[in-house]
């Protein structure tokens, strides 16, 4: 992460992280457990997507637009959450290229993000989408959220 942010060439006001998901979930609340966590340690990047605010598929055109309205080229970073293998339950995973968010709910939302950032928050499971989100266990979303933000911080130092 840090390689990515010094060898981007961006001023810290042009990387924004746009963590994605909604706080009706606890499964998907990552993205705005790491938005707000962000805050509050006043890193020196854009943050959209909080607890207060959050960033999800009713709203995340709209924040599109207003990101590229505002900003000429960003860096953007995604942050969302996932669902995989049962063993990757608690992996976080830095990719480039654009996260596909709604993904395992089959949801058709815009790629996002130069970069993106993934929590796996569940395993994949007969059960329906949703409730393996729902089923998912605060302690594990809580975790994820601070190692990434401990990541996102020591990029910044």
């Amino acid at each position: 992460m840090k390689e990515i942010i010094r060898n981007s060439g961006y001023p810290y006001e042009n990387i924004i992280f746009l963590c994605i998901g909604s706080d009706r979930s606890i499964g998907d609340s990552l993205g705005p457990l790491v938005g707000t966590m962000l805050k509050e340690q006043q890193v020196p990047y854009r943050v959209y997507g909080t607890l207060e605010k959050p960033v999800h598929a009713f709203n995340l055109e709209e924040t599109l637009k207003e990101i590229n309205k505002q900003f000429k080229k960003p860096l953007i970073i995604s942050v969302d959450a996932c669902l995989g293998e049962q063993n990757q339950v608690g992996d976080v995973f830095l990719n480039a290229g654009p996260l596909v968010p709604g993904k395992a709910l089959k949801k058709v939302l815009p790629e996002v993000g130069d970069y993106h950032i993934v929590g796996m928050v569940n395993y994949i499971d007969p059960l329906p989408t949703m409730q393996f989100l729902n089923d998912t266990r605060l302690y594990t979303v809580m975790n994820l959220a601070k190692r990434i933000v401990k990541i996102i911080i020591q990029a910044s130092n």
